[in-house]
């Protein structure tokens, strides 16, 4: 029964046409990732510093527009949106495949693609994260997470193992133009699906102040901000361990491609095993949230002090099971605890948080790399991680003398004295449709009694 309740989402046909199509399009993502680095590392002569301006010129939109892409998404149809954002990311990839396989590309090339693909990843990230909770309800919502995560993990499973084999074979310019491809997969997917079946949130009217509406809401909540804190700090490093992976097998081992492929398999595998575990889950908590990011933390720290290759990339594996664990428990609190109406901007802090830190670690991973030598900077990023997981688990597991539990949708807090109600509205404790009911969500607020403070989703929706 624990096998089937794995893949209950799985029986929304929404959903599964989804899953199916992210399940055939991801390794090539991973093909393009593994590509992407190594183009760099070899047209520049192993330079940390290029692969770290690399990573950073992906994910610097992000920083920068990431608030404007959520509150954009927010008054956007969702399938629509993705339909667009998948094809560019196509055509990018096939422009450079090209570039490659005909032997003219350039550093810069490399540094203008991946610039141009976080400029599309502004909307398409929110808008996946947003797209989710419009095909499966929400008992179904954090299992549907997690096995987005396991599909995502798979493609970094086979994807890098493949990248590695083709690259030595036949060269990097062919993996970008059959990434370039494997986006039909999820364009098909997206066109056969049915929008009646969907529950869309309704879209948010076009009007000033919309990002200072979504500021101001996850502002209001503490319990929010200090999990972005967590996130940001967690991430300075985390967001950059494929450079870290890359510059340790490259520089320190001194192997080939071949051997960059299976160390990135190893984490994933790990990051795989840990999605299909949050997959049994009901709700997320928010000890596994810190007990994950702890976990990867010290991952990094043995990993940075490994002295064989074979040892290295053995610690990869329970190290991608900690982050998964961490990464998948945390998106979930997020797409569970927020108004609908508000996903999108919400969402887009989160991305913002988690991928926006990567332009601003990613060269300072490159400037250690390349002083004190890799492997000393994954030491140092282990550390850094696991002081942050230390220094914010006890504020997040006291609110303000509140426990996190019952800050969320669907808790209802202890008693306070309020004002007589005037007419036609509730009594103070009489329960009343929250926003995910009135955007078809079937959630409603439902008596409850405090309880555990690392519940972090409340009651299933009835």
């Amino acid at each position: 029964m624990r096998r089937i309740a794995m893949f209950r989402s799985l029986s929304v046909r929404n959903y599964r046409l989804y899953a199916l199509g992210q399940l055939l399009s991801n390794p090539g993502t991973w093909m393009q990732r593994i590509a992407q680095d190594w183009l760099v590392l070899q047209l520049s002569g192993g330079s940390g510093i290029a692969l770290g301006m690399t990573t950073a010129l992906q994910f610097l939109p992000m920083l920068f527009l990431g608030l404007w892409g959520g509150a954009l998404v927010d008054r956007l149809n969702k399938r629509r949106l993705l339909v667009f954002t998948q094809g560019a990311m196509g055509v990018l990839a096939v422009a450079l495949g090209v570039l490659a396989t005909l032997g003219a590309a350039q550093v810069w090339h490399v540094y203008l693609f991946a610039f141009g693909l976080g400029l599309i990843t502004v909307l398409d990230n929110p808008g996946r994260q947003a797209f989710v909770p419009e095909m499966v309800d929400r008992d179904l919502l954090t299992n549907a997470i997690a096995l987005n995560s396991a599909s995502f993990q798979l493609g970094r499973v086979t994807g890098p193992a493949i990248a590695g084999l083709l690259i030595a074979w036949i060269g990097s310019g062919p993996v970008f133009l059959l990434n370039g491809a494997s986006f039909g997969f999820t364009i098909l997917a997206l066109l056969l699906i049915r929008t009646a079946e969907l529950n869309p949130t309704e879209p948010v009217p076009r009007g000033k102040g919309q990002i200072r509406e979504g500021l101001a809401y996850v502002s209001g909540r503490r319990d929010l901000v200090l999990l972005l804190l967590l996130a940001a700090s967690t991430q300075f490093f985390g967001a950059n361990g494929q450079t870290q992976i890359a510059l340790v097998v490259n520089n320190v081992f001194e192997t080939g491609a071949a051997a960059f492929g299976v160390a990135a398999a190893c984490l994933a595998v790990g990051a795989l095993v840990g999605a299909l575990l949050a997959a049994r889950r009901d709700r997320p908590r928010l000890r596994l949230v810190l007990v994950g990011a702890m976990a990867f933390g010290v991952g990094q720290l043995v990993a940075g002090l490994m002295p064989t290759y074979l040892a290295f990339v053995v610690v990869l594996v329970p190290m991608g099971i900690a982050f998964m664990t961490y990464v998948t428990t945390l998106n979930a609190t997020f797409q569970l605890t927020v108004d609908p109406s508000m996903r999108g901007r919400v969402m887009s802090m989160f991305l913002l948080v988690f991928m926006g830190v990567a332009p601003i670690g990613a060269p300072v991973v490159g400037f250690l790399a390349d002083t004190f030598g890799p492997q000393t900077s994954m030491v140092i990023g282990g550390v850094f991680t696991m002081l942050v997981v230390g220094a914010l688990s006890v504020p997040l597991f006291r609110v303000k003398g509140v426990h996190v539990r019952d800050l969320l949708p669907g808790r209802r807090r202890a008693p306070v004295a309020r004002e007589p109600a005037r007419a036609g509205e509730p009594e103070a404790g009489e329960a009343v449709p929250d926003a995910g009911a009135a955007a078809g969500n079937g959630a409603a607020e439902t008596p409850a009694a405090p309880g555990r403070h690392d519940d972090l989703t409340g009651p299933r929706a009835r």
